[in-house]
């Protein structure tokens, strides 16, 4: 095996790790039912993204995994999956494009898409689960608008973007290391 091989086979585990254990035990969580948004939970599949395209897709997945093995709801470990998506499409800008995370202007517009992506795909299962009357009463209490398009969908990109840049914290000074 090669070294950078190697690398990013350690660094998917950890980063797995990371990404079941911080739902798990997070006490920084914002409930706005019917929506939860659990405060650094998207970091470890950041950080794979900024590492290979590879990485992001065996994070994802894991953390995927980590959601059904620990028992959480099957929309839960759906929303999860979603996250390949934006992942890899991340990492594949930042492979074709590496000054993307060098500049404000190109870090913020990145962050936004990437925030947008992810929401995207979590509207698609959330809303498959509404239509399909597969989720609780109060959802449909509130309706499609308010806890689909506002809870889940700008409420993604607002989490998904304050998970961005607490991940770009941690990897801008631990890049400049390794």
């Amino acid at each position: 095996m090669k070294t950078g091989n190697v690398y990013k086979i350690v660094m998917s585990a950890m980063l797995c790790g990371i990404g079941i254990v911080i739902p798990i035990f997070m006490p920084l969580r914002f409930v706005m039912e019917p929506a939860s948004y659990t405060l650094g939970s998207h970091v470890a599949i950041f950080i794979a993204m900024f590492i290979s395209p590879g990485v992001a897709a065996a994070v994802s997945l894991g953390t995927t995994l980590g959601f059904f093995f620990g028992g959480f709801p099957i929309v839960v470990v759906l929303r999860a999956a979603s996250h390949v998506v934006f992942a890899v499409a991340g990492a594949l800008v930042l492979k074709k494009w590496p000054g993307t995370l060098s500049k404000l202007p190109s870090i913020c517009l990145f962050s936004l898409c990437i925030a947008l992506l992810h929401s995207i795909g979590e509207l698609i299962v959330v809303a498959a689960f509404y239509f399909g009357n597969a989720v609780t009463e109060i959802w449909y209490s509130q309706g499609f608008a308010v806890s689909v398009l506002l809870l889940v969908g700008l409420g993604t990109v607002i989490h998904s973007i304050i998970d961005f840049a607490l991940a770009l914290v941690i990897w801008k000074p631990i890049v400049k290391v390794i």
